[in-house]
């Protein structure tokens, strides 16, 4: 096996071993080389030292935990292996160039300072469309899920179907625009879990006279980085972690309050068949430049 595709898999390894033990020891037992033969192969094929990429990598994932969830900062410090608040907060500032405490309460999240994971595979960047939309009525039904951060991929592929198929009810042919519109905020309940909002929605002129009744819905107008997938009902989550992950940083994106919106153009499907092998979806984040 080459150096290119030994530090590969090192990379998928350490992604779900962040919040595991990994000193220079252990990560060097895992690939079966010495620690100072795997640091010299990491930083020619990465250009990263494996020390400061970890942390960097750890550090992101904490950003997000202290987004997307109300757990204490020192929970967080902790399951990333930080010995201490003190520790992380002075390694967290270092890198986001704020306190763990005021990146949490930012309306605005910024991706400056996000490390995204390393790829070596060939990989092309979604480039996004910059659209500014007017305020858009609708007509939806809001739901509601908690989960933790671990669980969300799971969760929102299985739900969404769920959730289409108790708001669509008996329609037979699906309306050309659907509208998926969520967001995600603190559980009340569980610090260590978040609370995701879905509205399934459609624009007033395609809802079916059998749908049951729905809420209005009202989304502001402002500016969206607008990104298309195809392919797998399946990976569309994966999709949207990439663009959170590693699209807005690389962009220096700045996400802004409001809902992300999923459009998907089911193209005269029957609702009553067994879910589709391939979606076409617009997901449009809402940013400021």
């Amino acid at each position: 096996m080459d150096q290119a595709s030994i530090i590969r898999d090192l990379l998928i390894w350490l992604e779900s071993h962040l919040d595991q033990p990994l000193s220079l020891d252990n990560v060097a037992a895992k690939a079966g080389y010495s620690k100072w033969h795997l640091q010299r192969m990491f930083k020619d094929i990465t250009g990263n030292a494996i020390g400061a990429y970890i942390r960097a990598r750890r550090l992101s994932k904490a950003a997000v935990a202290l987004r997307l969830t109300s757990r204490p900062i020192l929970d967080i410090a902790l399951q990333y292996r930080f010995d201490s608040q003190q520790t992380f907060t002075r390694a967290f500032k270092k890198q986001f160039a704020q306190t763990p405490a005021l990146y949490r309460r930012a309306e605005d999240w910024n991706a400056f300072g996000i490390c995204p994971p390393i790829r070596l595979d060939s990989f092309t960047l979604p480039t996004p469309e910059f659209v500014t939309l007017p305020e858009l009525h609708l007509i939806g039904l809001t739901q509601s899920y908690s989960c933790t951060l671990e669980q969300l991929s799971n969760f929102r592929t299985e739900l969404r179907l769920q959730f289409w198929r108790q708001y669509l009810g008996e329609t037979k042919t699906l309306p050309p625009v659907l509208y998926g519109l969520h967001h995600s905020r603190p559980s009340q309940e569980k610090n260590d879990e978040q609370e995701v909002l879905y509205t399934t929605a459609l624009e007033p002129k395609h809802v079916p006279t059998n749908v049951q009744e729905g809420q209005p819905i009202v989304l502001q107008g402002g500016e969206y980085a607008m990104f298309n997938y195809q392919g797998s009902p399946s990976g569309l989550q994966d999709f949207i972690l990439m663009l959170y992950g590693t699209c807005l940083p690389a962009l220096e994106l700045t996400r802004r309050k409001g809902h992300d919106i999923e459009r998907f153009y089911p193209q005269g499907e029957n609702q009553q068949s067994e879910a589709p092998t391939e979606i076409h979806c617009d997901y449009l984040i809402p940013i400021r430049r």
